[in-house]
This record gives C-alpha cells, sequence and structure tokens, in this order.
C-alpha cells in the first residue's frame, strides 16, 4: 500500500501554459525529487480543458495542474514534511515557486484512494 498527497498549483500570472509547464518540468520537478527522496512516485498531470465535460455554467477549474506525490507509507510523508519544514529547504522551494506558482492559490492535501479490485 502508498500514501499519497496532491498538491492543486496555479501558474503565476502572465505565464502561458507552454512556459508554466516548461518550468515545471526542467527546474521544480528535479529541485522536489532533488530535496525529497521520500518521494517514490511523483506526477504532474497538467490540466487541458479541451474534451471536458461539465454541467453548463461550471467554471474553469482555479489550477492548472494536478500534482501526485506517493509515499511508501505515511512515516514517509510525515518525514518529507520534516525535511521542508527545515529553512534551508523550505526556502530553496518558495524561492523556485516564486518563478512559476501563483503561491496564493496552492493547496496540498492527502487523499484516500481507492481502485476497483
Amino acid at each position: 500500500m502508498v500514501f499519497k498527497a496532491i498538491a492543486l498549483l496555479t501558474r503565476k500570472p502572465g505565464l502561458s501554459r507552454a512556459e508554466f509547464i516548461d518550468y515545471y518540468e526542467r527546474n521544480h520537478a528535479p529541485l522536489i525529487t532533488s530535496l525529497f527522496p521520500q518521494i517514490v512516485e511523483y506526477r504532474r498531470n497538467f490540466v487541458d480543458l479541451t474534451d471536458s465535460l461539465r454541467a453548463p455554467g461550471v467554471p474553469d477549474p482555479d489550477f492548472d495542474v494536478v500534482t501526485e506525490m506517493w509515499f511508501r507509507d505515511r512515516a514517509g510523508y510525515e518525514e518529507m514534511l520534516a525535511t521542508h519544514a527545515r529553512p534551508e529547504v523550505g526556502e530553496a522551494v518558495r524561492r523556485d515557486e516564486l518563478n512559476f506558482l501563483d503561491r496564493t492559490k496552492t493547496i496540498q492535501f492527502v487523499v484516500d484512494e481507492r481502485a476497483l479490485p
């Protein structure tokens, strides 16, 4: 069994979708995987509304990527949070996020994932 956290992230105003994806993939993702060895799987799901299904009047989502971070267990997640709490690590992440994220809209949470047998 794995433990999973999700982050809903929004690009910085003025940044195109392509620029956002490029920066995330070339800069931020390598930084995160280098700082947090506790993450065993790191997936970025970039929102593409081209063929979206939604009820009439439903607005576009307020995020540009659904990021999945997988850990061996809850202890691995808590270890990642402790690593992030170290000033030099948290500051490195914050400085990089300022280059491409609207940090006022960031939300991260754990999920109870279920799959059909």
